[in-house]
């Protein structure tokens, strides 16, 4: 089964991506990563390579071409990505498709850790990211982040740990392989 795992940074999809590639012994792939190592590798921050990325449609369009590409050529696998969800449904690829959410202010939270970054620092960083790629994806892609009506399972993460969020996944999993 592919199952994409979408979501906003800090949300804890890339926690839920790893547990659930743990449980069903499914190769994850991170997609983020590959867009922090390019900003790493160029030397700036992940802002700024956004900022660059609306200038620039390749940036985000080589890494979803990667996306579909991995989509296409297996069948077990977990996608996470912002746009995992949509790529896949639009190009008719088979998947469950699952966002993970967390309020603004948990997930500043979240990064403030991950990242040892100030809270101020954290939510205007995201606020910024958030922005860029909502209108990236909506101009290179015509894709509106609000429409949550491509996924099968939300989970907010708020009130959950994340062997919780894993558990609520699986069960979703579950079912669906039931019925």
């Amino acid at each position: 089964m592919r199952i994409t795992i979408s979501g906003p940074p800090g949300s804890g999809k890339t926690t839920a991506c790893r547990n659930l590639s743990e449980a069903l012994g499914y190769e994850a792939v991170v997609f983020g990563s590959l867009f922090r190592q390019k900003a790493a590798d160029m030397n700036i921050s992940v802002a700024e390579l956004g900022k660059m990325a609306e200038q620039n449609p390749e940036i985000d369009r080589e890494i979803d071409s990667e996306i579909l590409r991995i989509a296409e050529s297996n069948e077990d696998i977990i996608l996470e990505s912002r746009l995992s969800a949509y790529l896949t449904k639009r190009n008719g690829i088979d998947a469950f498709r699952i966002l993970i959410r967390a309020s603004p202010e948990v997930r500043a939270e979240r990064i403030c850790g991950r990242e040892s970054c100030g809270y101020d620092t954290a939510c205007t960083e995201t606020a910024e990211r958030e922005k860029s790629e909502a209108k990236r994806y909506m101009k290179y892609y015509g894709i509106d982040l609000g429409d949550l009506s491509v996924y099968d399972l939300i989970v907010d993460t708020d009130n959950l740990a994340p062997e919780q969020v894993t558990a609520v996944i699986l069960g979703a999993i579950n079912d669906r392989m039931a019925g």
